[in-house]
């Protein structure tokens, strides 16, 4: 009996353990290779797997999600001989699990070493400065190298990307210090541009403030001409304005002692005497040397001396003793010369009407020995001026009032 049911629950566990292996559950996005008897059979996918007991075998269950696989910096040189690192990410995707699993034995590890080698023949034919430039070429071409390595491996490579790129620390100082001396460069450069815009804008600054003073100087110096000859005008106009004026006041001057001298009817003697006290005012000043006396001035002191002895010897006969007293010159002493009637012996005579005093003509005192005036130089010049309006004013106001005062002498007959 115990034999029995030791049996039955032999046969209990071998039938639960063989329903176990007979039924198996793929998930979603996985993939199994079901191999009959050690060959391959199917690919199951998800869902519910029935397999013969002790006679189908499910192989491990693949992935078909697009997987991410990090490798570590791989040592990469360069044509120019330099070795950088070079980290690199690939995203591949199972397509063929059958294929996957039969022609490859660890696809993530041949993706890896396929990739090492790919990336070092792509890098080895370029330099620093392409390399660290040109990531999406590098990464382009990585991308067809491994697809097309991968195809029979039932495998896509969807993307490569490099992560970064570390040349040796020497390079990656020499690169600073050269990107450094670039900027530092463009920066002496910006600043040298900087100082020619301003030095530019600054010297057209000058420029024009240059030009407008000029053009402020040549309207002030124009402003300044025109009011120099509108003053010159002015002043010319007050000038001609004064001459004029001055030459009424000395042709009513003229008319008046003319009129006055005419209407007073002077004698030759109180002439001579008007004559003989303006010859002093010639003579003066400090720069006279020397001056001349005229001709006319013995024939005056004669007419003097004549009247001087016409008034002594009317004195004496008792009709007109004090008129000319004045005039008398006679001395008491010796040596001394009579003006009037003196004899050779020089005796002067007391002034008593002795013989040999005579009268002296003076009817030809102020008899003008003068050309005609029409006949002088300044005629010439007047009649010359007569074009110019303002000569001819000057000439009307100065010289007609001079020439036609009521009563004068014409000057201009002999």
């Amino acid at each position: 009996m115990d034999a029995i049911l030791f049996a039955v629950l032999i046969i209990a566990v071998v039938a639960v353990v063989t329903l176990l292996r007979s039924v198996r559950i793929v998930p979603q996005a996985r993939a199994a290779v079901v191999e009959r008897l050690g060959r391959y059979t199917r690919t199951q996918g998800p869902g519910v797997a029935i397999l013969l007991p002790f006679v189908d075998r499910m192989r491990p269950l693949i992935d078909m999600r697009e997987q991410v696989v990090s490798f570590p910096p791989q040592p990469v040189i360069t044509s120019d001989n330099l070795t950088v690192g070079i980290d690199s990410v690939i995203y591949f995707q199972v397509t063929d699990p059958r294929a996957a699993t039969y022609e490859i034995q660890n696809y993530i590890q041949a993706v890896e070493q396929l990739t090492i080698t790919t990336l070092r023949n792509v890098v080895g034919s370029l330099n620093l400065e392409q390399t660290l430039t040109s990531r999406d070429g590098i990464n382009t071409q990585l991308r067809g190298v491994l697809d097309e390595a991968t195809g029979p491996w039932g495998i896509r490579v969807a993307r490569v990307e490099i992560k970064a790129i570390e040349p040796p620390p020497s390079i990656r100082d020499a690169m600073e210090k050269q990107m450094r001396a670039d900027r530092d460069k463009r920066a002496i450069i910006l600043s040298a541009e900087g100082q020619r815009e301003s030095a530019i804008k600054t010297a057209e600054g000058q420029k024009a403030a240059q030009i407008l003073a000029a053009e402020g100087a040549k309207t002030a110096a124009i402003l300044s001409a025109e009011a120099e000859r509108q003053s010159r005008i002015l002043r010319a106009e007050g000038e001609r304005a004064a001459r004029y004026l001055s030459a009424q006041g000395e042709a009513k001057a003229i008319e008046t002692t003319f009129n006055a001298i005419h209407a007073a009817q002077p004698d030759p003697a109180l002439l001579a005497y008007q004559y003989l006290q303006t010859l002093p005012k010639i003579a003066q000043g400090d720069a006279n040397k020397m001056w001349i006396v005229p001709s006319e001035f013995s024939k005056a002191l004669e007419g003097l001396a004549g009247l001087a002895g016409a008034g002594a010897g009317s004195g004496s006969g008792g009709s007109d003793s004090g008129a000319s007293s004045w005039l008398a010159v006679g001395s008491a002493g010796s040596g001394a010369h009579a003006v009037g009637g003196a004899d050779a012996t020089g005796n002067g005579t007391s002034g008593n009407g002795a013989s040999g005093t005579e009268a002296i003509p003076t009817d030809g005192w102020f008899d003008s020995n003068l050309p005609p005036a029409a006949a002088q130089p300044e005629a010439g010049n007047l009649r010359a001026s007569d074009d110019d309006p303002d000569s001819r004013a000057a000439h009307e106001g100065i010289v007609e009032p001079l020439t036609e005062l009521p009563g004068r002498p014409d000057l201009s007959k002999p």
